[in-house]
């Protein structure tokens, strides 16, 4: 009979510390949870070590970065996560750049120096230019004539020879 009650405690000791022991997860089962859940942003990581997530990398936004913190929360046997991670910044779009001259005014300009090969009419840093070589009777005419059109202010970089 002390036969069976020693035995009797010696299995009650040991189911009950089979059942006070809880089973706890290994940092690789931890590892293996987080990236499969970090994966879905190519410019994040996550590693565990002693059931603590450390988070890094690069987010589009802090929606995408506190959905992922609270994911990697949700695991079990996960104690905390240490945010190290960063939201990119917001690239401006490209600002598109218009000229300033109209370009029926810019074609006006070139008919008045049509005569003279050597001008060219561009616009340069958005102001209406004259640029070529020509003579001084030239450069006379060219000035009355683009005048005369009345468009207001342009840049006459003619050299006269």
């Amino acid at each position: 009979m002390k036969k069976t009650i020693a035995m009797a405690a010696l299995a009650l000791a040991i189911s009950f510390g089979a059942v006070s022991c809880k089973k706890k997860i290994s940092d690789a089962d931890l590892q293996t949870q987080a990236t499969t859940i970090v994966t879905s942003n190519p410019n994040a990581s996550v590693e565990v070590k002693e059931g603590v997530a450390h988070l890094s990398g690069t987010f589009a936004d802090q929606q995408s970065k506190d959905a992922m913190i609270t994911k990697l929360k949700a695991i079990s046997g996960v104690k905390e996560v240490m945010d190290m991670s960063t939201v990119a910044v917001a690239t401006p779009a490209p600002v598109e750049t218009t000229t300033a001259v109209d370009p029926a005014v810019q074609k006006k300009v070139q008919d008045a120096v049509k005569d003279f090969p050597s001008v060219k009419v561009e616009v340069v840093n958005g102001q209406l230019t004259l640029t070529g070589n020509v003579s001084g009777l030239q450069a006379r005419k060219i000035k009355e004539s683009v005048d005369a059109l009345k468009i207001g202010k342009y840049n006459n970089n003619l050299v006269v020879k």
